[in-house]
């Protein structure tokens, strides 16, 4: 008679364990982060907080460790809208194209959508993700001039961002002063404009 082999079963139970708790540790990560969000609140602004999915293209959730400037965008993109662009950034981690993303985004309505937790790095001004709150304006248009609503919306979150973090006007800066980017076109090609907007700050 052929003694039937036995199939030490404890390992596969201790790897199904593991497994278990690996999963539960993570989604209890995931759900802790979710909830520990700075969901910026500013007087007399419409901000809405619409934060994007955890994912390696446009939310890494890395911690933000300090603010030292504040970076300013354009969608380049004429026309669209903060939410097409928000709904852009989340859309990423199904498509996989790019990594990329801002704190903020202000509409064509002068509406302002936060994506990021300002605890938490944003893809959108390379090696100045590291220590800065970026800001992605909408615009009507190819000039990249932004209309009168999301101008004055973007002064009034500039000068709530820079009374939060006690920075000074020459902390603001274009993507253009980081990288060379031709971002915000218009305030790169009318550098009299961009100097004007420092000034009201």
């Amino acid at each position: 008679m052929v003694k039937k082999k036995r199939i030490n079963k404890k390992p596969v139970l201790i790897m199904v364990v593991i497994l278990m708790l690996i999963s539960l540790g993570s989604f209890y990560i995931a759900s802790t982060h979710q909830n520990d969000v700075e969901a910026y609140q500013v007087e007399g602004l419409p901000i809405q907080h619409q934060f994007l999915t955890i994912n390696p293209y446009s939310r890494s959730g890395k911690s933000l460790h300090r603010v030292n400037g504040i970076v300013i965008h354009y969608t380049a993109n004429p026309g669209s809208t903060a939410k097409n662009n928000r709904n852009y950034f989340e859309n990423l981690r199904y498509t996989k194209t790019t990594s990329v993303s801002s704190h903020f985004i202000i509409g064509l309505d002068g509406e302002i959508i936060q994506c990021i937790p300002l605890n938490e790095i944003a893809y959108a001004s390379n090696n100045r993700n590291r220590d800065t709150i970026s800001i992605e304006c909408c615009h009507p248009d190819e000039s990249g001039k932004f209309n009168e609503e999301t101008y004055n919306s973007l002064v009034k979150l500039v000068r709530a961002l820079m009374k939060t973090y006690h920075l000074q006007s020459q902390d603001v800066i274009r993507h253009y002063d980081v990288t060379g980017k031709i971002c915000p076109k218009y305030f790169v090609e009318h550098e009299d404009q961009w100097k004007e907007f420092l000034n009201t700050l």
